[in-house]
């Protein structure tokens, strides 16, 4: 994987990030526009992860931590390049960032209905916890 660059996003690679989630995600959420994700790298420089191969984009995660919690979100890898340690080197970095600031556990997000990204994060060492449940409640319209 020597070819493999990681990096924290920059302004510059908003529209780039976002035309890869919608290649390589799954699902979509309330924040996927340029506003979301500026707001996300002023907040937090190095919370959104991003893998590149030869110059381009070909995963991202975002590891959020709020002094309490450490929260991934939008671990993706370009669909062309997956099993090849991109997910694990994208996961890598945010755990040790999350250990660097403290963090003492990491939880993700996964759509139910995702069976690659559930058995990704199960070989990722992840797994659900069962008693909990997420509750949303949508702030803007």
């Amino acid at each position: 994987m020597s070819d493999l660059h990681i990096r924290s996003a920059t302004p510059t690679d908003i529209d780039a990030v976002l035309a890869f989630w919608r290649e390589a995600a799954e699902g979509t959420s309330i924040s996927d526009d340029r506003d979301g994700v500026a707001r996300l790298i002023s907040r937090d420089p190095d919370a959104l992860i991003l893998a590149e191969r030869d110059g381009r984009l070909v995963g991202s995660v975002i590891a959020g931590f709020d002094g309490w919690r450490c929260h991934l979100y939008r671990l993706a890898v370009h669909p062309e390049q997956r099993r090849q340690g991109i997910g694990s080197a994208l996961l890598t970095a945010a755990e040790e960032r999350f250990v660097a600031l403290g963090g003492r556990r990491g939880d993700a997000m996964v759509l139910e209905r995702n069976e690659t990204g559930r058995h990704a994060w199960r070989s990722a060492g992840y797994a659900p916890e069962e008693q909990w449940r997420r509750w949303v409640k949508h702030l803007t319209t």
